[in-house]
């Protein structure tokens, strides 16, 4: 059962580093819930493997610093296409 949760750990770093998708989009895609992503990437990936989870870590960042471009974005093309 834990090898089984430290391997989804390495698929969703591997994935999130990867793509640099956002933790709702790899939560949508493994079946699992944001926390759960976000806890596996942080937490769970830095004991299994620590050199992944420091590229997730810097994914990790640059989606959080992000993320009020993507919302204003986002509520820009909803108010134009009315």
């Amino acid at each position: 059962m834990k090898r089984d949760i430290d391997r989804r750990a390495v698929m969703v770093g591997e994935h999130i580093a990867e793509t640099g998708n956002t933790v709702r989009s790899a939560a949508k895609l493994f079946g699992v819930s944001k926390s759960t992503v976000h806890y596996d990437a942080t937490s769970r990936l830095k004991r299994v493997n620590p050199i992944l989870a420091a590229k997730v870590k810097e994914v990790l960042r640059n989606n959080w610093n992000e993320k009020h471009i993507r919302g204003g974005l986002s509520t820009r093309k909803k108010y134009k296409d009315k």
